[in-house]
């Protein structure tokens, strides 16, 4: 193996520990109460933020403005997100997710499990990873004493 190759090999695995890095600062930044400025700093200023039947915001500065009233949505969530399939492509990456997330709901003050898949597109701005596309797909959002198969989606 070349002295090349190796540093090739190296750089895709460190940019997929940087990219695994922007996916926990997103997860912290939900977790601390939906940090709108925190939340919106980790996007392009074109970004796009899809999440399906949760809505969908276009640009960092709606994306901002999404979530700024996440917390009186769902004032309570952990986000544990797992399975990371990461393909690295020079400055673009792709990346698969998939989100096991306590929460609550405010309307009714209701526990909730959820889970779903996030489909993500990366990409490298001035030596930084930044997200371009996310997309949430929701397997269930369902109340905690119901479980999935009694109420697939509240």
């Amino acid at each position: 193996m070349s002295l090349e190759d190796i540093e090739r090999r190296l750089r895709i695995l460190e940019d997929v520990d940087e990219i695994k890095r922007l996916k926990a600062r997103y997860c912290a930044y939900c977790d601390d109460h939906y940090d709108a400025d925190g939340i919106a700093s980790l996007f392009v200023e074109d970004a796009i933020w899809d999440g399906g039947i949760r809505g969908r915001a276009e640009g960092r500065d709606g994306i901002r403005n999404f979530f700024v009233n996440a917390p009186n949505r769902l004032p309570f969530a952990v986000h544990m997100v797992m399975n990371p399939i990461i393909e690295v492509n020079g400055d673009t990456a792709t990346g698969i997710w998939y989100l096991f997330q306590p929460c609550t709901y405010a309307d009714g003050d209701r526990a909730v499990w959820g889970s779903a898949r996030y489909d993500e597109e990366y990409v490298r701005v001035d030596g930084v990873w930044m997200f371009k596309n996310l997309k949430l797909t929701s397997n269930f959002w369902t109340p905690f004493d119901q479980g999935w198969v009694e109420a697939q989606f509240v």
